[in-house]
C-alpha cells in the first residue's frame, strides 16, 4: 500500500516527543549512575488498520516502544494519545503478563479478562487455545515450568482468541519449532490481511517488507527513517553500522 493511501486512514495512536529513561537503582553496589534514554524525542503516528514494521538492532528501543504502546510503561517525556476509548491493545511477547504459579489455562483466562473479555468468552475458547498452543498436558501445569518457547505458544494462542484491535508482535516469528512457526505465521497472515492494526518488530527485513505497509528504523530511541518497508530496510542495512550502541 502506498503512503498516500495509508495517509487516508484515521490516526489511531499518536506519540509526541516521547521519551522514556531507564535510571540505575541507587544501591551501595551500583557502579554507575548513568541514565539511559531508551526513547527520546520520538514522534510517531499509527493509522487505524495499518501494518507497521519496526526495524532496529538490539538495544535501539524497539521493545520499550512496544511496552509503551501496550500501556506497560509510562513516558517520562512527551505524550501518547489513543484516538478513541475502548481500544484493546495487546503485546505478543515471550511470557509477558503471565503469572508463573498459575496454569496455562488459568493464565489464558486471566489474560483474556485483563484485556476486557469476559470469563465466559475465554472459557468458550479455551479448547481452541489449548489445541493451537500444542502444549498438551502442560496446559494444566504452572507456567513457571514452561520453556521460553512454550510461553510463546501460550501467548500467541491467547492473542489469537482475544482478537485485539491493535496487535503488537515482539520478535516472535522466528521462534519455536518449525511446525509451530509455520502454523503461527499462517495465523498471522490472516491478521495482516484483516482490518486489525498490527505493529511488528523483526530483525528480518524481508519479513517486514513482505508483511508490512510501512516501516520505521529505530536507533537509540529515535526514528531515523520511515516509509516504504523496502526502502527503510535498505537504509537500515546500509546505515546501521554508523550508529554504534553506546
Amino acid at each position: 500500500m502506498s503512503d498516500s493511501r495509508n495517509s487516508m486512514k484515521p490516526t489511531l495512536i499518536t506519540l509526541r516527543n516521547a521519551g522514556l529513561c531507564y535510571r540505575p537503582l541507587r544501591t551501595m553496589f551500583a557502579r554507575t549512575k548513568k541514565e539511559i534514554w531508551a526513547l527520546r524525542g520520538l514522534n510517531l503516528e499509527i493509522k487505524e488498520g495499518e501494518k507497521l514494521g519496526v526495524i532496529g538492532r538490539n538495544g535501539c528501543g524497539k521493545s520499550t516502544l512496544m511496552r509503551v504502546l501496550a500501556g506497560i510503561y509510562g513516558l517520562d517525556e512527551g505524550s501518547i494519545t489513543i484516538a478513541r476509548k475502548g481500544v484493546h491493545v495487546e503485546l505478543l511477547s515471550l511470557g509477558v503478563g503471565f503469572e508463573g504459579n498459575l496454569t496455562g489455562e488459568e493464565n489464558a483466562i486471566l489474560n483474556g479478562m485483563l484485556m476486557g473479555k469476559s470469563r465466559k468468552h475465554m472459557l468458550g475458547r479455551i479448547d481452541k487455545i489449548k489445541e493451537f498452543s500444542g502444549l498438551g498436558d502442560f496446559f494444566d501445569y504452572p507456567v513457571y515450568t514452561y520453556s521460553s518457547g512454550m510461553n510463546l505458544r501460550l501467548g500467541f494462542s491467547v492473542a489469537l482468541e482475544t482478537d485485539p484491535d491493535v496487535l503488537l508482535i515482539d520478535e516472535v516469528l522466528g521462534v519455536g519449532d518449525q511446525l509451530f512457526s509455520e502454523k503461527s505465521e499462517a495465523a498471522l497472515q490472516e491478521k495482516f490481511t484483516s482490518n486489525r492494526t498490527v505493529v511488528l518488530i523483526s530483525h528480518n527485513t524481508d519479513t517486514i517488507a513482505r508483511l508490512c505497509e510501512r516501516a520505521v528504523w529505530l536507533e537509540k530511541g529515535q526514528i531515523l527513517a520511515e516509509g516504504d518497508p523496502a526502502e527503510v530496510a535498505d537504509k537500515y542495512q546500509r546505515g546501521a553500522a554508523n550508529y554504534p550502541i553506546a
